[in-house]
Parts: structure tokens; sequence; C-alpha cells
């Protein structure tokens, strides 16, 4: 428990939990979206669409979903796919075709990477795990070459007339499965209550126009409790 005395650190506190749930990280998902998880992915790979032989970078890659239909799509780019769980990515290389991403151990709020080396940056659920937004979106700004895309796929909070319906759903729903699937109910309380808190795609698209990004745009999925947004570094 962090003391009034003791500077939170959620990068550590998430860490931790996604090093746990590794092992049913890819059931839980399945379960959790109906099976459209992998659809998700598969629609962010295509957004992000690189010039041929092109850099793609795959960020909270997890155990590489994203990042391994990327190496299926674009056989002529160089994939790299990171996270800061070593668990998760020892389940990523495991996979069938993983040895055609390069995997990579690194913080997204500190990018071990060159500016401008990269033609197209995907994500999974990274930003509503981190403590600073605008920040690293503002260090995949510096590592994305000019006319290079964003695509983000992530969890949205609910709006309209499901909103009540759905904020329920999140808050008993999503504890429970994970409670019958993985027998971890409080990684998924995390999760729900991570998830009720995060921003708007509203918010999001905003933080992208501010730092420079154009053609930003967004779609939501699942009665509006995902979200995938992209956004173009302008030339």
């Amino acid at each position: 428990m962090t003391s009034a005395n003791t500077p939170f650190d959620k990068g550590s506190e998430v860490r931790g939990i996604f090093e746990k749930i590794a092992g049913y990280y890819d059931r839980m998902n399945f379960v959790m979206t109906l099976g459209r998880h992998a659809q998700w992915c598969r629609e962010v790979a295509a957004r992000v669409a690189p010039a041929e032989g092109g850099q793609l970078l795959d960020l909270a890659t997890g155990t590489g979903v994203i990042a391994l239909e990327m190496a299926r799509r674009y056989p002529d780019a160089t994939v790299t796919g990171v996270d800061f769980s070593q668990e998760m990515l020892r389940r990523a290389m495991t996979k069938p075709g993983a040895d055609a991403v390069r995997w990579r151990q690194a913080d997204a709020m500190s990018l071990p990477f060159e500016d401008e080396s990269f033609d197209g940056i995907t994500e999974g659920y990274l930003l509503r795990n981190v403590a600073d937004l605008d920040g690293v979106l503002r260090e995949q700004s510096r590592v994305l070459k000019p006319g290079g895309r964003i695509v983000i796929l992530e969890t949205c909070p609910p709006s309209g007339l499901m909103k009540p319906l759905m904020k329920w759903a999140i808050r008993f729903v999503v504890p429970l499965l994970g409670q019958i699937v993985a027998r971890d109910r409080s990684s998924y309380t995390y999760l729900e209550s991570s998830t009720l808190a995060f921003k708007s795609p509203e918010h999001v698209a905003g933080v992208l126009r501010g730092l420079g990004f154009q053609n930003v745009g967004w779609g939501k999925k699942f009665f509006g409790t995902n979200v995938i947004l992209w956004a173009t570094k302008p030339q």
C-alpha cells in the first residue's frame, strides 16, 4: 500500500499486473470482447499502412497479436514489438511467426530509438496504463517519421444511451470474468477502474492534434467500450 508520503508509481503497479496476467491475457481478451479482439488488431495493422519495406513499431505489444499481424501483412517491413513486461514478451516469442518480429523490453515513456526511426506505430491498451498520456504520445511523435501514421487500440469510457448498462457491465462483469476465467479478480478490478477513469476519444484526439498530428479520426467498437484512433504526422 502506498502511504501518504510515498509517491505513487503507476508504472511499477501496472508492470506487476501484466507480469501476473500474461498466461491468460489472450484468453481474457477473447472472452471479454466475445471474440472481437483479434479482428480489431487486424484493423489496427491494416490502418498503419506503411510504405513498402518500412520500419514498424508496436508498443505495449503484450503477447504480440498486433506485431505478428503486421509481420504477416507486411512481409517486407521490419516489425519491432516493445513491452515493459518480460513475461508478456516471453509469451509473444513462443507464438507461430515470432521470428519475424524484433522483440524488445522497454518503457514507452522513454523509447530507446533515434528520432524519426519508424514509418508507423501501433499500440494496444497502452494509454490508460501510463501516468503521462501527453508525454507518451510526445515520445511516439519523436520516433515517428514525417508522413508516418500512429494507430491506437484503446478502451473507451461508455457514453450515450448505453452508458448506464455498459458502466454496470464493466464494473461488475469484467472482474467476475477475471475470477471465473483467470482466478484473478484483483487484476481485472484494475482493468475495470482504469477503463472507467480513462479519457474520451475526443480528449486523446485533442492531444494528438496539439502535438501537430493531422487527419485524426477514430471509430468506436463493441457498444462504445473500445476505440481505434489514427493520426498522421505531417511531412
